[in-house]
Parts: structure tokens; C-alpha cells; sequence
């Protein structure tokens, strides 16, 4: 009964999902800014190849933000003394990263084009060139979001998967979004890149049986049972750098850093996705990039709702002459 009301709800969602897509066009800039897509992916390209864990950082800043009432760039704004961000919620303080990227791509559109990118198509884009840079699969970026007006850190606390959850746990979470459990098993294979503090799989390492001892030895080293919680270990051990499946074949191999990742084997409803993806990196790579293509989709502001902020940081009667100023200046930075 529980499985049929998951699937209901899903199936509900993703209607929804499909109405709000309708709304956007892959050549939403066609006109507007035609050199947009260019300049990201130009962006994107130099920042991964300088750290390329900086193309995780940019996935899952697009993630976080989706997860919080839309694809809205709301994760991006600062906080001030009158309001209140997401950066400092639960899942994002000192964890999400790549906002220095961000502004440096805004402040070159805004050369390029002002006032027409959103800093929500922006994470979209970046999320997927970021994936392309690190080996992994591309996609068509649906365009023609606008960005929030607010931001809510209790919905940052509240909506965003914590790696320390159960693979239940996370199901619903996704499900609640209108994900079903074999795109939900898709997008948790982005763990082929990235890492994880110390402080998210210490539990794991100690007290878990159903992990590879030579594996939690050498993770141990590195993250002791007190201290050393912002230490830092490839989700992915075998190859945390490029976007493949080794990290399916790391999950039968009982090398999963976090707990959601090592369930991921001992459910026997996605089992066998798990064991196709090791041996099928196509067929992963597939629903993969269609699960990014549903999750950008995510109650986006279209028409006259939100805006285009000028500073992605900021909402735009929140900006100053001078921060105009220095939102000039940053386009003659590059990451040469």
C-alpha cells in the first residue's frame, strides 16, 4: 500500500513537473544572449580543469538549489541583516561551494547581455557542464527560468537529503519531488565524483559490517573516531574524478562511503539496477542525464514571476553603485 502511495505521488508530481517544463525552451537566448551557453561552458571548463572537484561543487550547488522550492537560484543569495539565506542551512553551511564561480560567469553575461540570464540557468547550465568535463554525460538544458525574490533556510533544513539518512528516508525525500526509485538510484550515482567530510561516514567506518575492511582501514587514517570531522574522502575511491560507474561497482565491492550507499546493495528492490549500471555504464549514463533534465524541471519561475538579478548574491534593490562596480571588475578575472 505504502509503494502504490510512492507511486501516486510521483506520478502526481511529475505531472506538474511536466506543465512547469512546457514553459522553457533550450533556445530560450537564441536571440537575447546567443553566446550564453559558450561563455558557461567556457567558464565551467577552465574551473574544473583547475580543480576538478570543483565539478562536483557545481552539481550539486544546482541540486540543492532545485531541492529547495524550485530550480530558483535561492541557495545563491546572501544572507544580510534583514534576510535570511540557505547558505548557512544544515545541508550547505561550510559543505556547498562554488559561488565564486557563479558570480565570475553572471559578471561575464552581464557584460555580454545585461539583465537577461538568470542565475537560475545558470546553475542548470553549469550543472551540466561541469558533468561533460569530468567524462560524464550531456544533456539539453531547458532555459527561461527567473530567479527567487526569497529564500527559506527552514526549507534548506527540511527538503535536502542528509547523507547520513537511510535509503528510505531518501526515496521519500526524491519521491516527494516526483522522483521514482530508479531515477532517484540514477542521480545518486553523481557520487562517482566528489567528497564527503569525515564527520558524514565516520558511523560507517566504525560500526558498520557490511563494509570492506581493507577499505575502512585505510578511510580510518584519515578519519578518526573523534576529531578530523572536516576531513575530506573521495566518494568514488577508484576513480573520484571522472564521472563513470566504477561507483556502482565500488557498492557490490562493499566500498560505499556513506550509509545511503552502501543500502543501495542490500535493498533487493534496486539490486538489480545497481548490478546493471556496473556492468552497462551507457545505461547509466542514459538515465542519468534524464534524471537532470526531470530535476532541472523543478518548479521553475517563468514569465513575470521572480527576476534577473543582476548580482546573483543579491536581489537587485538590494544592489549599490559600488557593488556594480565590483561585479564590472570581476569579468577581467579569469582562472588562467
Amino acid at each position: 500500500m505504502a509503494s502504490n502511495k510512492f507511486k501516486f505521488l510521483s506520478g502526481l508530481i511529475s505531472l506538474l513537473i511536466a506543465t512547469a517544463s512546457a514553459q522553457l525552451s533550450s533556445n530560450f537566448y537564441a536571440t537575447t544572449c546567443p553566446n550564453a551557453l559558450a561563455t558557461i561552458k567556457s567558464a565551467v571548463a577552465s574551473a574544473v580543469k583547475k580543480e576538478a572537484r570543483m565539478g562536483a561543487s557545481l552539481l550539486r550547488l544546482h541540486f540543492n538549489d532545485c531541492f529547495v522550492n524550485g530550480c530558483d537560484a535561492s541557495i545563491l543569495l546572501d544572507d544580510t541583516a534583514n534576510f535570511t539565506g540557505e547558505k548557512n542551512a544544515v545541508p550547505n553551511a561550510n559543505s556547498v561551494r562554488g559561488f565564486d564561480i557563479i558570480d565570475i560567469i553572471k559578471s561575464q553575461l552581464e557584460n555580454l547581455c545585461p539583465g537577461v540570464v538568470s542565475c537560475a540557468d545558470i546553475l542548470a547550465v553549469a550543472a551540466r557542464d561541469s558533468t561533460v568535463a569530468l567524462g560524464g554525460p550531456s544533456w539539453t538544458v531547458l532555459l527561461g527560468r527567473r530567479d527567487s525574490t526569497t529564500a527559506s533556510r527552514s526549507a534548506a533544513n527540511g527538503n535536502i537529503p542528509s547523507p547520513l539518512l537511510s535509503l528510505f528516508n531518501q526515496l521519500y525525500i526524491f519521491t516527494n519531488k516526483g522522483f521514482t526509485a530508479d531515477e532517484t538510484i540514477a542521480l545518486l550515482g553523481s557520487h562517482t565524483i566528489g567528497q564527503a567530510r569525515c564527520a558524514m561516514f565516520r558511523n560507517r567506518l566504525y560500526n558498520d559490517t557490511n563494509i570492506d575492511s581493507t577499505f575502512a582501514t585505510s578511510l580510518r587514517q584519515n578519519c578518526p573516531t573523534t576529531g578530523g570531522d572536516n576531513n575530506l574522502a573521495p566518494l568514488d575511491t577508484t576513480s573520484p574524478t571522472s564521472f563513470d560507474n566504477a561507483y556502482f561497482k565500488n557498492l557490490l565491492n562493499e566500498k560505499g562511503l556513506l550509509l545511503v550507499d552502501q543500502q543501495l546493495v542490500n535493498e533487493p528492490t534496486v539490486y538489480s539496477q545497481i548490478t546493471e549500471y556496473s556492468n552497462n555504464e551507457e545505461a547509466f549514463r542514459t538515465d542519468f542525464a534524464n534524471a537532470m533534465v526531470k530535476m532541472g524541471n523543478l518548479s521553475p519561475l517563468t514569465g513575470s514571476n521572480g527576476q534577473i538579478r543582476k548580482n546573483c548574491r543579491r536581489l537587485n534593490e538590494q544592489i549599490s553603485p559600488s557593488t556594480r562596480n565590483v561585479m564590472k571588475c570581476q569579468v577581467l578575472y579569469s582562472f588562467s
